[in-house]
């Protein structure tokens, strides 16, 4: 009897993302037919320009003027459809696409329920004795997987450091689960946090050690080193936001003001799902994903630079849910009553307060920043006394995955390091 044959192991199954796909269907599809209606109204001449565009919308009527009003028409209707047609075949594209990230994840120096601390001092990449350099402890968002700092094999911040001699250690917060059910901010930086400073000082006998945070972590790292000062020999501010106003604050309002009514459906579910959290993220630049997979659509599916959209693009459709207590102390407490900067966010009984810190610190701005507005970042530098200040040209995550993250983050930030006191 012959046997029947055995589907090919070695072609892993589609993605399910971008996440939500929904969302980003619906908005590709309305830009991209939003066309025909804006034809309308430029050609009954009840379109509004903007005070920049004047003098290019009376270039493109007198371009009109000979062009037929019916071919025109069809013209733009065309593009439209093959526009929303490439995108869906971007979307295919990175569906299917063979990359998948093999990195094996270093040793593990402690972990309390999903929380792991991953040890890059004895990862492969790791100069010489791993005891010799200094020790630094990198303290990422809640809302996104660690290994953005470890997200490839020539994109790894943590795999770069261990290469110099750092003893370079990196909280993964990992998928909350039973334990971190009823768990508040104050339980992730105290004891979660704390416990992983502690494992990095014993790793590193006993000495303190440099703390970097980013973007959310950035908070975190802050409020720790201000109740465990002696144990830290320097704080690195990775994109972490302060002011949640600074720029007006509207978009940050109005995230608290939609979250909020949606609290007891999260309190009944036991966190904030991930496509939720997605969501809030796609409402900062809505068009950003017809953009990325219109460019994709055009990558050679063999070319570096289509592995590297791939890779980022897993990371980011691959977050994880946020603990109720969580969600409702950044979303409802930072983003919609601006604690922090108001002098009114408390951990450990205390006013978490950037003026106290007389540590050495190294405050990163990315100048292009989507996510974090560089003034709520910045808002940190006029407060912590002799802070050094780095705006490096690229994004809140380009600055650390990027083509300019080796030369313009990953170099300064090693070389701070590797000064700071013994």
């Amino acid at each position: 009897m012959r046997k029947a044959p055995q589907a090919n192991k070695a072609t892993p199954a589609p993605r399910t993302g971008p996440r939500p796909l929904p969302l980003h269907f619906a908005i590709a599809a309305m830009a991209c037919q939003s066309s025909s209606p804006a034809l309308q109204s430029l050609n009954d001449g009840s379109m509004r320009w903007s005070a920049g565009l004047g003098e290019r919308a009376a270039a493109l009527r007198a371009d009109l003027e000979n062009v037929d009003p019916d071919a025109f028409r069809d013209s733009v209707e065309q593009a439209a459809h093959d526009r929303f047609k490439r995108f869906l075949g971007g979307i295919d594209g990175y569906r299917r696409h063979p990359y998948r990230r093999s990195l094996t994840d270093p040793p593990i120096a402690f972990s309390k329920g999903a929380t792991r601390l991953l040890d890059y001092g004895r990862c492969p990449e790791a100069a010489g004795s791993v005891q010799q350099g200094p020790a630094v402890l990198f303290a990422p968002s809640l809302v996104n997987r660690a290994h953005i700092l470890d997200l490839a094999a020539e994109r790894s911040l943590m795999r770069y450091l261990a290469a110099r001699g750092v003893r370079a250690f990196l909280v993964d917060w990992g998928e909350p689960g039973p334990q971190e059910r009823g768990l508040g901010l104050e339980d992730y930086i105290l004891d979660r946090l704390g416990g992983c400073l502690d494992a990095a000082r014993a790793a590193n006998d006993g000495r303190p050690v440099a703390v970097v945070g980013y973007c959310m972590g950035g908070l975190l790292a802050l409020a720790l080193v201000q109740v465990r000062r002696e144990q830290v020999s320097g704080l690195a501010l990775l994109a972490t936001p302060w002011d949640f106003h600074a720029d007006g604050g509207t978009q940050a309002r109005l995230t608290a003001q939609l979250m909020a009514p949606a609290f007891p459906v999260f309190e009944a579910l036991g966190s904030v799902p991930v496509d939720t959290l997605q969501m809030i993220f796609a409402s900062l630049d809505p068009c950003l994903a017809l953009r990325k997979f219109l460019a994709f659509s055009g990558y050679p599916q063999d070319s570096e630079k289509a592995r590297a959209f791939v890779a980022l693009e897993d990371w980011l459709n691959d977050g994880v849910a946020l603990p109720v207590e969580v969600a409702r102390a950044c979303l409802l407490g930072w983003y919609g009553e601006n604690l922090p900067a108001r002098g009114l966010w408390r951990v450990a009984g205390e006013i978490v307060d950037p003026a106290r810190l007389d540590l050495p610190t190294l405050i990163v701005v990315p100048e292009n920043d989507r996510i974090v507005p560089p003034a709520s970042a910045r808002a940190l530098v006029g407060l912590i006394k002799g802070s050094r200040t780095l705006s490096p040209p690229a994004g809140h995550i380009g600055m650390v995955v990027g083509s300019k993250g080796r030369r313009h983050v990953w170099e300064p930030l090693a070389q701070w390091i590797e000064g700071l006191p013994a």
